[in-house]
């Protein structure tokens, strides 16, 4: 199973399932097609957000694990 972690780039992240996308939108990361994106960890993103890195790798590694079953 694909398991995502906070130092993971985030156009990364997203080539492991584009599923992952709207999850990162929705925690309010609209930073999905910029530059930033292709060069900028997880971590370093949720950082400038606000947002709770681990919280946010919870979701993500949920979502990967009931789209596996």
């Amino acid at each position: 199973m694909a398991k995502v972690t906070k130092e993971m780039i985030i156009s990364d992240i997203i080539k492991i399932d584009g599923g992952i996308i709207p999850i990162l939108l929705g925690a309010g990361m609209h930073c999905i097609g910029c530059p930033s994106a292709q060069g900028e960890s997880l971590e370093e993103a949720a950082m400038v957000h606000g947002l709770d890195v681990d919280e946010l790798i919870g979701q993500i590694n949920d979502y990967l694990e009931k789209s596996e079953q």
